[in-house]
């Protein structure tokens, strides 16, 4: 959320335990019930006792774990970069990717440039998904649409009669972003409810967080990421729904359990 109704500081405190706690439930299920024995992994030739990779031409390819320690440091440094500089999150986004494509170019200095391509940041962002990136863009401003109209504002005071708490509404955000997607739904939550009467860091915005970023996972077309390893892993629509969507929603009830009874003690802002 980029409008000012999070917090970094407070967004970690207050969804890093649900969030555990999201990822623990299932791990526990799964101790008790997955059975088997994972087997054993061939060996990778092209790799040695460092592993180091080795290009076309025989040259050592350096960096892996270079690159994977910026990787996750360029993550954590945009809510830090945005907390300092107070400038958009995607001007932090950007700048982390332009430190990892410099050191990318430079790590294999010996290396020809044909063969150290696959290995840059340059040609991984020959394999972005283009359409899906365009699918959320106008998603994006479909949703931009309806809240110009005031359609967004009208059906948020709907919600609002016919439900009466936005705690369930919410949940029931989380859980239709399986099915529509968590981006657009943000997006439109957030059109719905007007920041000058839910403050920065309210209870709407905490748990609209956790609820888009956790249920989106309880189908695979339910986020991004689902839909890009679908087509990068080959996995099924109902293989997924067979084998990981109740853990998933196991996760999700528990962690927005938690969060509903920790909230009131780690509240900026009055509870609903």
């Amino acid at each position: 959320m980029d409008g000012g109704q999070i917090s970094s500081g407070n967004i970690i405190i207050t969804l890093f335990l649900p969030s555990v706690v999201c990822m623990v439930i299932p791990l526990i299920y799964l101790q008790f019930t997955l059975k088997g024995e994972l087997g054993t992994h061939a060996e990778n030739h092209h790799k040695n006792a460092g592993g180091t990779h080795h290009g076309g031409n025989g040259a050592p390819v350096r960096g892996s774990t270079t690159m994977l320690i910026m990787g996750v440091a360029g993550l954590i440094s945009v809510p830090i970069f945005k907390t300092i500089t107070h400038l958009p999150p995607y001007i932090g986004m950007l700048l982390a990717l332009g430190v990892l494509w410099v050191v990318s170019e430079l790590i294999n200095p010996d290396m020809d440039e044909a063969d150290k391509r696959p290995y840059t940041a340059a040609g991984a962002l020959t394999r972005i998904d283009v359409p899906s990136i365009l699918f959320f863009l106008g998603i994006l401003l479909a949703v931009s649409a309806l809240e110009s109209m005031e359609i967004l504002n009208h059906f948020a005071a709907w919600l609002d009669t016919a439900l009466g708490d936005q705690r369930i509404i919410i949940t029931l955000v989380g859980i239709l972003s399986a099915i529509v997607d968590n981006v657009p739904l943000v997006a439109a939550s957030m059109g719905m409810y007007d920041i000058n009467v839910y403050h920065q860091d309210h209870l709407i915005w905490e748990y609209l967080a956790y609820c888009a970023g956790t249920g989106g996972s309880i189908l695979i077309i339910g986020s991004a990421a689902g839909v890009a390893v679908m087509g990068m892993e080959k996995i099924d629509f109902i293989w997924y729904l067979k084998r990981i969507s109740l853990l998933a929603m196991l996760g999700y009830f528990a962690g927005a359990i938690i969060y509903l009874l920790i909230q009131p003690y780690l509240a900026v802002h009055p509870p609903l």
